[in-house]
């Protein structure tokens, strides 16, 4: 079986030297990249499982390349960066990214953090990758979702993490607690501030009303419960 592949984006070598030792140690395959163009070159011929990528980067913006990368790529994305304000942290989950950690860190701490983004990736009860509902399909190898007339719309890994849960489970109240605890994360504001995110943007994906959602309802107090019929094939 093939180890999971981690790339490591930070133009610090003492950084990038630190992670791979750590998580090759904990059985994981690494790649290092010190400038953002180099590491776009690699993803032409590499598909990673997770996205290690600081924020300030000598040749782009890291925030702009972690949306990118949520958009089109299907490896989990955990930022890795100095900045520690609340802001911060919430524009880059925002953006797409599955986990921030605040600089200076213990890498025993980003392996275990590698791992949970691994083990939330397979948390669905259904191993198959796509699921119909009501005139939908979401496509999860290719994340795309395709309406009844074909038209497609991505969505990226974060959104698909969220909309797999509530597909995995249709018609039953899920928790904020639930959510933190099967996608991962730190329980908090910039947590709940990502997942509101999220489901907002699959509403409008979905052509949903704002004021009046049909398949993602809010149970203000208690979570939310995704109310179609699904069949996974």
């Amino acid at each position: 079986m093939t180890k999971p592949l981690v790339t490591i984006l930070d133009d610090e070598p003492e950084i990038r030297h630190m992670l791979a030792d750590a998580l090759q140690e904990a059985g994981f395959r690494t790649a290092s990249f010190a400038r953002a163009t180099e590491f776009e070159a690699s993803l032409k011929s590499t598909s990673p499982d997770v996205c290690l990528v600081d924020l300030g980067l000598p040749d782009k913006d890291g925030l702009a390349l972690v949306h990118r990368l949520a958009l089109e790529s299907g490896a989990s994305i955990i930022i890795i960066s100095g900045r520690a304000q609340v802001q911060d942290r919430v524009t880059g989950l925002e953006l797409g990214a599955d986990d921030y950690i605040i600089k200076p860190f213990d890498p025993a701490e980003v392996v275990a953090r590698v791992r949970a983004r691994l083990r939330s990736g397979k948390t669905g009860t259904k191993s198959a990758n796509r699921a119909r509902f009501e005139g939908w399909t979401a496509l999860f190898d290719s994340y795309v979702l395709v309406d009844s007339e074909g038209f497609e719309t991505p969505f990226s890994h974060a959104e698909g993490e969220v909309l797999r849960l509530f597909l995995d489970s249709p018609k039953r109240l899920i928790s904020r607690a639930q959510m933190q605890e099967t996608l991962g994360g730190t329980a908090g504001e910039s947590f709940d501030r990502a997942m509101d995110v999220r489901i907002s943007r699959l509403r409008t994906k979905l052509r949903e009303d704002p004021k009046n959602p049909r398949l993602i309802k809010t149970i203000y107090g208690a979570g939310y419960i995704f109310l179609g019929d699904v069949i996974w094939d």
